[in-house]
């Protein structure tokens, strides 16, 4: 007899059962964009990172572990008896995902509906918005790092890499779902929301009128809003254009920037509140 609250856990040998569709070749970047976003599905990796985004209300469509971590898995998802929880050999689930899964758990989540960026910056002071970064890793460090200093929320444009992509979402320890963000319109149409927040728009970039950090954040405005963009390129020259303060960090050796997320945690240090 089952009881209420009870995790049943379906033990599945075959890597190309149908039901494990959702993990199988995870390394398949273009495979993933396509499944994810479209399927309205995100992976969450570790009993760490399922534990935050259960915390902030998501919702699993199933769950894949190996054997040892099924008391974790059990425990996790009391709440969600009705959600199936694969049961695979460590050389199934390796197999699958097409790396060694030794951080427990993987689950496949159902995707919540973004906010509206006029919701989002309501109530915010500090805000950082990342235009056209593409690396995965960089933007995890930058939700890690807004979480850890204080930013009020995140906002991506429309060609920045995905917040919930499986890497940024371990490599920010799954602070993405305690960071409130969405995505913004493309420019100028960014801009004019930012500004009818009331946000000043602070552009972290290289510019011969650039104000110094240390200088800016010795009387910031009340609403900041923290720009930066691609790596290598920088803001483009529309997300540039409704800036409101160019601010560079002061460099030495020889330098002149540093890596866009530890940028971005020096400049969010800087204009904390």
């Amino acid at each position: 007899m089952r009881h209420p609250g009870t995790v049943l856990p379906i033990r599945i040998d075959d890597p190309r059962d149908p039901r494990l569709a959702d993990y199988r070749d995870l390394t398949d970047i273009a495979l993933r964009r396509k499944l994810e976003p479209s399927g309205g599905l995100y992976m969450a990796e570790s009993a760490k990172v399922l534990a935050r985004a259960l915390a902030a209300g998501h919702i699993p469509r199933s769950a894949l572990v190996q054997e040892k971590w099924m008391p974790d898995a059990a425990a996790l998802l009391a709440a969600h008896p009705d959600v199936p929880v694969y049961v695979v050999p460590a050389t199934v689930a390796e197999q699958l995902t097409g790396y060694a899964v030794h951080r427990g758990i993987l689950a496949a989540m159902h995707r919540p509906e973004l906010p509206a960026p006029e919701d989002v910056l309501a109530g915010a002071r500090r805000v950082v918005v990342l235009e056209d970064i593409v690396d995965h890793t960089n933007v995890g460090a930058m939700f890690r790092a807004a979480a850890g200093i204080g930013a009020d929320a995140v906002l991506v444009g429309p060609r920045c890499a995905d917040p919930l992509y499986r890497r940024s979402v371990r490599v920010s320890m799954g602070t993405v779902f305690q960071v409130p963000w969405t995505r913004l319109p493309d420019w100028p149409a960014a801009g004019a929301v930012l500004h009818a927040a009331g946000f000043h728009v602070a552009a972290l970039a290289l510019a011969d009128d650039a104000v110094p950090l240390d200088v800016f954040a010795a009387a910031p405005p009340e609403k900041v809003a923290l720009m930066l963009g691609a790596e290598g390129d920088g803001l483009s020259r529309r997300a540039a254009a409704i800036a409101d303060t160019v601010v560079t960090i002061p460099m030495r050796g020889g330098v002149d920037s540093l890596n866009v997320a530890a940028a971005a945690a020096v400049a969010m240090w800087a204009l904390r509140v």
